[in-house]
C-alpha cells in the first residue's frame, strides 16, 4: 500500500526506530495518520480524525501502538536507573514466601501462598480438625491450582470464579488469558486431580447447588453483559438447562448463595434498580420465585435465616434500611424493619448468621460495624482510632459462627486480618501484611481536611506524608502532592495503605485522596449529586480539592500531579481541560475521554448499561451535558500539563483507542514542550498486568514519570 496516509504512518514508525541513538531533543513523537470521519449528531457537528484508530484489523494500528510505546520507552530511557531503584525498593518491601490467613468453610480450610520469584499465588486448603473443626498448620496440604502453572507461557493470567461444592470434591473455577474479561469456567475433581473435559466460555460467575452436583453458572453476550444463568450437573450428558434470560440490555445478572446454604440468589441488576429472584438450594429444578417484583429505582439486597429473608432496601431512604420478610409471602408492605434509613449514615453491607447480626455502615466517610445478638436484642459497635481508615468483613463463610473477620487497613496502616468475637467481644489480630525494610508507621502522618466546593459542600481530603519531612525538609510548607481521584458509581475511594507508596512518601511526596461527589465516599446522596446531568459537579470538586490543598499551604501548581484511571481517568481529562494552568503532571490510566463516541456505540462493552449513570446521547438533552465534558471532544489549542496515559490492547471496559485517539489529537493542540506519553500493554486490558512482579514494574514507571516531573532526586 503506498497511499499518502501510510508514507506518512511509515516515515513516522522509520524515525521511530533510531530513536534511541538520537539525543532526547531530537526525538519526536509519532503522528497518527488523519482520516477525517463526520460524527455528527443532533446538528452538533463533530469530525473525528482518528476514528480509523478503532479498527484493531487495521495493521496501522499495531504499528502505530509499538510507536508510542518505543517513543515511550526512548523518554523512559535516561531514567532507567531510578526506574530500577524504585522497582527494587518496592520489591524488597514484599515478604514474597507468603500466606494468608486461613478461613473455614464447611470441613475444611482455605489459603492462599505465595513462593519466593513466583508471581502468582496458590490456592491451597487443608482438612478441618477435631470436633470443633479447627484448623491444624500441620495437617496435610492439598494444592488446588497453582496458578503459576496455568500461566505458563502466557503473558497474562486472572482467576475469577473459585467456588468448592459444599461437600469439598467439585472444584469450579474461571481464567482468563487476555485481561479482557474473557474467562473459561473449568471443573476439577479434588478427589482424582482431574481437570474434566468440561468447559464454558465467555462466562461471568457459578454457584453450586446443595446437592454437591448441580452447577448454576451465569454467560455473557457478544457485548459482555451477563444475561443467562445455566444449570449444569456433573457426570449428566446433554445440553444445560437453561434457567432464565434477561433480555433487558440495562440489566446484568450475578449469583449468590445465602450464607446459610439455603438458596441460590439471582441478581438482576442495573444502575439503579435491582431485582433478586431465589432457587431452593436443596431442589434442582425448583422454579425462580421472585422476592420483591423489580420497580425501577428500587434496590435491595437479600441474606436469609430462620424462615425469614432480611433485606437491604432503598424503599424509604436512599442510604437503606434493614427489614425482614416472610420466605414464603414476601412483602414489603408486611415487612418488619430493624434499622431505619438515616440521612447521615448509609447502611453498606448486612452479614446474618445464626445467632448475630453484622452491620457495616458508613458515616461521615468512615465505616463502622454494628453488632447485633439475635436472641437478647444487645448491641454494641466496633471502634477504630485513626482519622480515615477502611474495616470490611472478609472470609466469614460459616452460617454458625460468632467469630466474625474483617480486614483492617488505612493510609499508614497494613492490611490488618481481625477475628472478632461477638459475644466476648475480643479482638485477635491473625495477621498483619509484613511490610519488609523497616517501615515504621509512626514515622507518617495521615489526615483528614476539606475543600468547599462551588456550591458550598465540604469535600474530604485524605492526607497522609513522612511528618519528619514536611517540618524540615518543607517547614510545614509547599510540597510535591499526588492527588488522586475518582468520583462515578457510587464507589467509594476509602484510603487504603500501600507499600509501593511508601517510595514517594520517602522523597517527600504528600499523597491525597479527594472524595468528590460521584463516589460513595458519604454515602449514596454523595453519589447521586453528581451523575447524570449534574456529572460536572465531580469534575468541580476535585478542582476545588485541588485549590484547597494549595490554599492550605500543601502545595503549588508547578508541584501538583494527579492520578485516575478508567472513569477516574475521564475525571483527568475533564479537568485538565477545566484547568490546565492547575497541574504540574497527569497520570491517567486507562481512561474513559472519547465518551460520546463510545456511549453512542451500543455494540461496545458496557455501553447500554452505562445510560444510566452517564447518559443516552442519542436524547438530544442528555447528549448536551455529555458534550460539555467529554474530554477528547473539548480538547483545544494550548498550554497542558505533562501526561502519561496508560491503556491495554485487550481492555473490554475502556477501549484502548480511546486514549491512543486521545493523545494523538492532543499533539496536534498542544503548544508546551511537556512531555505526552502513551503507554501500551499490548499483552493485557483494564486492570494492567497480572502477575505481581510485573504490576510493581507497572508502578515503578509511573512514579519514574512523576518524580522526574517533580524533579526529585533519586
Amino acid at each position: 500500500m503506498n497511499t499518502p496516509l501510510a508514507r506518512s504512518l511509515s516515515s513516522a514508525l522509520l524515525g521511530l526506530a533510531c530513536l534511541a541513538c538520537l539525543p532526547a531533543a531530537a526525538q519526536n513523537p509519532p503522528v497518527a495518520p488523519v482520516e477525517p470521519r463526520d460524527v455528527s449528531v443532533h446538528g452538533d457537528r463533530r469530525i473525528d480524525d482518528y476514528f480509523w484508530i478503532r479498527n484493531r484489523e487495521d495493521p496501522r494500528v499495531l504499528d502505530y501502538l509499538k510507536a508510542e510505546n518505543a517513543y515511550t520507552d526512548a523518554w523512559l530511557a535516561p531514567h532507567a536507573e531510578l526506574r530500577e531503584r524504585l522497582y527494587q525498593e518496592m520489591l524488597g518491601r514484599i515478604q514474597q514466601k507468603d500466606e494468608a490467613v486461613p478461613f473455614r468453610r464447611g470441613r475444611w480450610w482455605y489459603f492462599t501462598r505465595t513462593l519466593e520469584g513466583r508471581q502468582y499465588p496458590l490456592q491451597m486448603r487443608r482438612a478441618a480438625v477435631g470436633a470443633d473443626r479447627h484448623d491444624d498448620p500441620a495437617a496435610k496440604e492439598e494444592v488446588l491450582l497453582d496458578l503459576n502453572q496455568l500461566a505458563e507461557g502466557k503473558s497474562f493470567l486472572s482467576l475469577g470464579a473459585f467456588e468448592v461444592s459444599p461437600d469439598g470434591r467439585w472444584l469450579a473455577y474461571a481464567t482468563d488469558e487476555t485481561g479482557g474479561r474473557d474467562f473459561t469456567l473449568h471443573l476439577k475433581n479434588l478427589v482424582s486431580g482431574e481437570t474434566l473435559p468440561f468447559s464454558v466460555k465467555d462466562t461471568a460467575g457459578v454457584v453450586w447447588g446443595a446437592d454437591n452436583r448441580t452447577l448454576y453458572y451465569v454467560t455473557v453476550d457478544a457485548a459482555k453483559r451477563a444475561n443467562k444463568v445455566w444449570r449444569y450437573v456433573v457426570g449428566q450428558s446433554g445440553t444445560d438447562d437453561l434457567v432464565v434470560e434477561e433480555k433487558n440490555e440495562l440489566f446484568d445478572i450475578g449469583l449468590r448463595k445465602t450464607r446459610d446454604g439455603r438458596y441460590v440468589l439471582v441478581e438482576f441488576e442495573s444502575k439503579d434498580t435491582r431485582e433478586v429472584r431465589v432457587l431452593d438450594a436443596h431442589r434442582r429444578y425448583t422454579r425462580l420465585r421472585t422476592v420483591i417484583p423489580r420497580r425501577e429505582k428500587l434496590e435491595y439486597f437479600l441474606e436469609h435465616r430462620d424462615g425469614l429473608f432480611y433485606a437491604r432496601v432503598n424503599d424509604t431512604g436512599r442510604n437503606f434500611r434493614l427489614v425482614t420478610l416472610d420466605e414464603k409471602h414476601p412483602s414489603l408492605a408486611q415487612a418488619r424493619e430493624l434499622i431505619a434509613a438515616r440521612d447521615d449514615a448509609m447502611l453498606e453491607q448486612v452479614d446474618v448468621f445464626s445467632r448475630h447480626l453484622v452491620v457495616t455502615e458508613r458515616v461521615t466517610g468512615n465505616l463502622q460495624l454494628r453488632v447485633r445478638d439475635f436472641k437478647s436484642g444487645d448491641e454494641h459497635r466496633v471502634a477504630f482510632d485513626e482519622p480515615a481508615y477502611t474495616a470490611t468483613p472478609r472470609d466469614n463463610a460459616e452460617f454458625d459462627s460468632t467469630r466474625f473477620r474483617f480486614e483492617y487497613t488505612s493510609l499508614t496502616t497494613p492490611p490488618s486480618v481481625y477475628d472478632y468475637d461477638l459475644v466476648s467481644r475480643e479482638r485477635v489480630l491473625r495477621k498483619r501484611q509484613p511490610v519488609l525494610g523497616g517501615y515504621d508507621p509512626s514515622r507518617y502522618e495521615t489526615r483528614r481536611v476539606s475543600a468547599r466546593a462551588a456550591d458550598g459542600t465540604e469535600i474530604p481530603i485524605s492526607l497522609v506524608y513522612r511528618r519528619d519531612l514536611r517540618e524540615t525538609r518543607f517547614h510545614n510548607g509547599p510540597q510535591p502532592v499526588l492527588l488522586y481521584g475518582y468520583g462515578s458509581y457510587g464507589i467509594p475511594m476509602d484510603p487504603r495503605f500501600s507499600a509501593p507508596r511508601i517510595s514517594l512518601l520517602d522523597r517527600g511526596v504528600v499523597f491525597a485522596i479527594a472524595h468528590i461527589r460521584g463516589g460513595g465516599d458519604l454515602g449514596r446522596g454523595w453519589y447521586e449529586a453528581a451523575k447524570m446531568s449534574s456529572k460536572a459537579t465531580t469534575f468541580s470538586d476535585f478542582v476545588s480539592s485541588a485549590q484547597a490543598l494549595i490554599a492550605q499551604g500543601y502545595t503549588q501548581p508547578s508541584q501538583l500531579i494527579i492520578q485516575g484511571g478508567s472513569a477516574g481517568g475521564l475525571l483527568m481529562g475533564a479537568v485538565v481541560n477545566l484547568r490546565p494552568d492547575l497541574f504540574k503532571a497527569v497520570v491517567a490510566q486507562v481512561p474513559f475521554v472519547d465518551v460520546i463516541n463510545t456511549m453512542l456505540d451500543d455494540t461496545l462493552p458496557l455501553t447500554t448499561g452505562e445510560y444510566i449513570e452517564w447518559g443516552n446521547p442519542k436524547i438530544p438533552e442528555q447528549y448536551a451535558w455529555m458534550r460539555a465534558y467529554s474530554p477528547y471532544d473539548n480538547l483545544k489549542r494550548g498550554a497542558y500539563p505533562a501526561m502519561l496515559v496508560e491503556t491495554g490492547i485487550n481492555d473490554s471496559q475502556v477501549a484502548y483507542w480511546e486514549p491512543t485517539k486521545y493523545v494523538a489529537k492532543l499533539r496536534t493542540l498542544k503548544t508546551d514542550s511537556n512531555p505526552l506519553l502513551l503507554r501500551v500493554n499490548l499483552g493485557a486490558g483494564h486492570g494492567g498486568a497480572s502477575g505481581r512482579f510485573d504490576k510493581l514494574r507497572e508502578v515503578a514507571t509511573e512514579y519514574t514519570f512523576m518524580l522526574s516531573e517533580w524533579g526529585v532526586a533519586p
